[in-house]
């Protein structure tokens, strides 16, 4: 005998959410068709639709007392979403590519996009802490992780310091810093494609959509499985994912039983079990690449014969993932901890100079870097550095509409460097917070990467100096 009955809230519970979600999306994406303004604004249908849910959840709970919808529910979907979308990404099979060192110039530009994103971030949350004698100085480093690497690390981050350091709000803190991220992408892409108008180097329509065409070979690849057999091939692309992500977990699990002995003491508790469980995503990745290469083996030795991953449905995958990641993320920001003055102003002081600070990096990068495509990498860079991979392809796409150029290819390639560069700093999010000491030496230590990371970028132009003294 069951404990419930099937008419429960409880067994409804997520099919109402999804759905919440999920028609939040498509009725946000009829706004943009319906009203112009904001289909020149670029904003994402998924970033409209959590605003517009945030709005009804907020009119309802002042009407009736209670939410919508579950907070950890949302919490959930928002910390699997971006672990799930991750490890469909990694499990697309690479194409030949030239673009190996574009892709490596682009790593090491987000990671400085990153740094510079903690220096500016550390330093308002500090100055702030000594100004109003309250506060939590290491909050900073959340302007990377939400900007930088969106809601989902946003939101890890967020409940971490919140839970483990007794960051009050963290977790909306968090979040509300990847919520304005979307429209600082929004913002500061319009301003350059209309910095670029004036300029004659762009003359298209914001917003204007763009005809994609679908091919037979993209669907249903060389030597790939047939789209139906006795098992249909979206059911064997979603179980290879989720296959990847458990036997992440599992490993988590295995790393966090050696924690819970002790042998590790505080260090294990404090700093290697947040990050375990914060970079959900970094392990799903790798796990997802092992699977890939498991898979590779396998044909090699002829114990399979076709190909079982196929890059355009595991493209779907991940954007319907990252889709849904981004409208329950901002649906789940609590509005209530705005009523405090000491939390609004850092809040939007460090929003407002991450956008800043972003936005005149990659000026000063962009041409030196990526001659012959200086504005599409800007746009596609940005966009990623204060949204998601996907904001980026929006705005690259007003620019260039066939991604003719290598900036869509490094959005793509670009990740197994810009993780082998920043994870020093991802160490710091476990550092900085025990202490007033550690907070300093960590903005110490990001003022330093920081500076490694513009060596390594202009290097071309240091030797070429050289050369000519």
């Amino acid at each position: 005998m069951t404990s419930g009955n099937f008419w429960d809230y409880d067994v409804w519970s997520l099919v109402i959410t999804l759905t919440l979600l999920l028609a939040a999306m498509i009725v946000a994406n009829m706004l943009r068709r319906l009203i112009r303004p904001l289909q020149k604004a670029l904003i994402p249908s998924s970033v409209l639709g959590g605003f517009l849910l945030l709005l009804a959840n907020f009119i309802y709970r002042r009407i009736t007392g209670q939410s919508m919808f579950s907070a950890m529910t949302l919490e959930t979907l928002t910390y699997h979403g971006l672990g799930l979308g991750f490890v469909a990404m990694s499990l697309r099979r690479k194409e030949k590519s030239d673009l190996r060192v574009q892709a490596f110039d682009a790593g090491v530009t987000v990671v400085g996009g990153y740094l510079i994103q903690a220096v500016l971030g550390l330093g308002a949350t500090i100055a702030f802490f000594f100004a109003l004698n309250k506060g939590f100085a290491p909050a900073g480093l959340l302007l990377p992780m939400g900007y930088g690497q969106g809601p989902g690390q946003a939101y890890n981050w967020g409940r971490i310091f919140e839970n483990t350091y007794g960051f009050e709000n963290g977790t909306s803190f968090g979040l509300t810093v990847a919520a304005m991220g979307f429209i600082a992408a929004s913002v500061g892409g319009i301003l350059y494609l209309n910095v670029l108008r004036r300029r004659g180097r762009f003359s298209g329509e914001l917003g204007k959509e763009v005809k994609e065409e679908v091919s037979n070979e993209s669907i249903m690849g060389r030597n790939e499985i047939p789209l139906s057999e006795s098992m249909d091939k979206l059911t064997v692309q979603i179980a290879l994912v989720f296959i990847a992500y458990i036997a992440a977990y599992l490993f988590m699990r295995g790393v966090n039983a050696v924690i819970d002995t002790g042998v590790l003491g505080d260090f294990g508790t404090n700093t290697v079990q947040p990050l375990i469980w914060g970079f959900n995503f970094l392990f799903g990745t790798l796990f997802a690449l092992l699977l890939k290469a498991l898979l590779g083996g396998l044909k090699k030795a002829n114990v399979i014969h076709r190909e079982y991953t196929n890059n355009f449905i595991q493209s779907r995958i991940a954007g319907f993932m990252f889709d849904l990641m981004v409208v329950a993320s901002i649906a789940a920001i609590d509005l209530s901890a705005f009523t405090h003055a000491e939390f609004i102003l850092p809040l939007v002081t460090i929003c407002v100079l991450g956008a800043a600070g972003t936005y005149v990096y990659l000026r000063l990068i962009c041409p030196r870097v990526y001659p012959g495509y200086s504005d599409e990498a800007f746009l596609s860079l940005y966009g990623m550095l204060t949204g998601t991979a996907s904001t980026g392809v929006i705005l690259l796409r007003e620019k260039d509409p066939t991604f003719s150029t290598p900036a869509a290819g490094n959005i793509v390639y670009h990740q197994p460097w810009a993780i082998a560069f920043g994870f020093p700093m991802l160490l710091l999010l476990g550092f900085a917070p025990k202490s007033m000491t550690n907070t300093f030496l960590s903005l110490g230590a990001v003022v330093l990467l920081f500076g490694a990371m513009l060596v390594i970028l202009l290097r071309r132009q240091i030797f070429r100096r050289r050369k000519k003294k």
